[in-house]
């Protein structure tokens, strides 16, 4: 058996599938308000043809016809590491730029991944240092912040903090931000690492310490929270918690465009999950879907 065959007839593309509780007895026959791509830890860089084979990964996502891409972040393969120097961080990003060009006339709203800011920059002072030329790159109004369409509010995080959690500034910036919200309007969070979810423990961490107070602030808003988008850990997980669902979605690089290890059950999985794209379906009144689609690149 071929692993396109054995991909479908184990159900992959729709064991992630998930819809909000709350509405579970009054679905309706209608279509979603929103069609949504999410992306997460692509980690460009140039080995592996790792470039063409995210562009025809791309070209799968396309055909779903989606409204616009989240990118969860680590687009970038480790700018992150002390010995990496400015020509090769920029020539992630010149890779990054590049694949981009594909969704040309597409919105896509990124966060910051862990491995996407460069440290080893000279001095703090250097325009590359850091967050702040991450921002730039990726041409996002901040290092945090939020949009609406339809009457759905999209909150991007920045979790890159110490010990995995948010600073007070932008605690405080999401505790006003969700406040603020009209009665009606339904909320996606997405962060470049898991709030609540199993793979911390199957990747020895990785997940937010302050997990404990964003959900104490999402049960208060918990009429309106309906979903938080997250990656980091190459593993696809969805968790339910007081009835809002928490989605970790596979790694497009898999296992960072290689064929894998021991643990991988598949050619490049990491340990169970194959590498992949998640589609998003938001609907008017608040029931969302989150289908993972496994790719054979």
């Amino acid at each position: 058996m071929n692993r396109r065959s054995w991909i479908r007839n184990t159900g992959l593309l729709t064991a992630a599938s998930i819809t909000s509780p709350a509405t579970n007895a009054g679905l309706v026959a209608d279509k979603p308000v929103l069609k949504i791509a999410h992306i997460t830890d692509v980690h460009i860089r140039g080995g592996d043809d790792a470039p063409n084979r995210f562009k025809k990964c791309l070209a799968d996502v396309l055909k779903h016809k989606p409204d616009f891409f989240l990118n969860g972040g680590d687009s970038i393969h480790a700018a992150d590491y002390k010995d990496v120097t400015r020509e090769t961080m920029l020539g992630y990003w010149k890779l990054w730029d590049e694949c981009m060009r594909t969704l040309k006339g597409y919105e896509v709203h990124s966060c910051i991944g862990n491995h996407d800011p460069w440290w080893a920059a000279p001095s703090k002072e250097d325009e590359m240092y850091g967050k702040n030329y991450v921002v730039k790159r990726l041409k996002t109004p901040g290092r945090y912040y939020s949009f609406t369409q339809k009457n759905w509010h999209f909150v991007i995080l920045d979790g890159n903090n110490e010990h995995v959690s948010l600073d007070d500034e932008q605690y405080q910036w999401l505790e006003a931000d969700l406040a603020k919200l009209a009665p009606g309007t339904f909320v996606l969070l997405m962060s470049h690492y898991p709030i609540l979810g199993a793979t911390p423990m199957l990747a020895g961490g990785g997940g937010h310490s302050d997990y404990k107070k964003l959900k104490n602030l999402f049960y208060k808003h918990r009429d309106k929270v309906r979903i938080c988008l997250s990656g980091h850990q190459h593993l696809q997980d969805h968790t339910e918690y007081n009835g809002i669902q928490y989605c970790c979605n596979g790694a497009m690089s898999g296992f960072w465009w290689e064929k894998g290890d021991a643990e991988s059950a598949g050619p490049n999985y990491y340990q169970e999950t194959p590498p992949g794209y998640a589609m998003l379906e938001l609907y008017a009144d608040g029931r969302v879907t989150n289908v993972y689609y496994p790719h054979l690149y």
